[in-house]
């Protein structure tokens, strides 16, 4: 097992990459905190995980907000003992359009739940990781984050500043022993899609439009983009650390 006797908390774990995760991260030994802002959702994901024969709890959580992200912390450490990994998964496109039709108020809420939230889960992380040894960190940012589409200068923009704060949190914190990755997922089969408006024509405009970028011809599944998280946050990836992989089917080369 890749994370025998490991403790992770995972963001945005009430489905799509987040519920993989935390499905295949207690298949391969770690004790799970679902840390979802939507309780059902949450709630179906720690059924699921004790269902294949893993251990996890949910925790409520606002990742925009620095008391949840504190909760989720605390829980972690009551629960389990301790945290060896942090997986900063939450995140949202949020409003696109033109620039200028993009509001103070939409822009904010993108960076909010994009990058704020990495922030506040790595700031309350840190310090249980220095007091045990070290540990884990992985963020969600995206190939958007490196190539830009045309109408997702707030999610665009956001998910580079994800890049580039974990490029920083592994700068500040390589010499005591915490690394910090960060992955940049392409599309993936998930409700992402479904949440589009609930117009089932965009949606497939969308996918149209989409899959021309994606060389290898397909979305990804949930599970081979949380199999490359699963690899960084384990002892596998030990010299790794400031490092954003694409997991992207190509998309970055075209």
């Amino acid at each position: 097992m890749r994370l025998k006797d490991k403790v992770a908390i995972i963001t945005g774990a009430g489905s799509g990459l987040g519920r993989a995760s935390a499905i295949l991260f207690a298949k391969e030994g770690a004790r799970i905190v679902v840390a979802e802002i939507v309780s059902k959702d949450g709630e179906e994901t720690v059924k699921r995980v004790r269902d294949a024969g893993g251990d996890a709890v949910f925790c409520q959580t606002d990742v925009t907000k620095a008391a949840d992200c504190e909760k989720m912390v605390k829980v972690a450490v009551e629960k389990y003992g301790k945290l060896d990994i942090m997986f900063n998964n939450a995140g949202a496109l949020g409003a696109s359009g033109p620039l200028a039709r993009i509001t103070e108020e939409q822009w904010n809420q993108v960076i909010a739940l994009n990058v704020t939230s990495v922030f506040l889960g790595t700031r309350y992380a840190i310090p249980e990781m220095l007091q045990r040894g070290g540990g884990a960190i992985v963020n969600t940012a995206s190939v958007g984050g490196i190539i830009p589409t045309r109408f997702g200068a707030p999610y665009c923009t956001a998910k580079a500043a994800v890049i580039q704060l974990t490029k920083a949190t592994a700068l500040d914190y390589a010499a005591r022993n915490i690394r910090a990755n960060c992955i940049l997922p392409g599309v993936m089969e998930t409700n992402f899609l479904s949440k589009m408006g609930g117009n089932p024509e965009r949606i497939e405009q969308y996918r149209q439009i989409a899959l021309k970028s994606e060389p290898i011809g397909r979305f990804a599944q949930p599970e081979e983009v949380a199999n490359v998280a699963l690899f960084l946050a384990s002892d596998e990836s030990s010299f790794m650390t400031g490092s954003a992989v694409s997991v992207d089917g190509g998309m970055a080369l075209v």
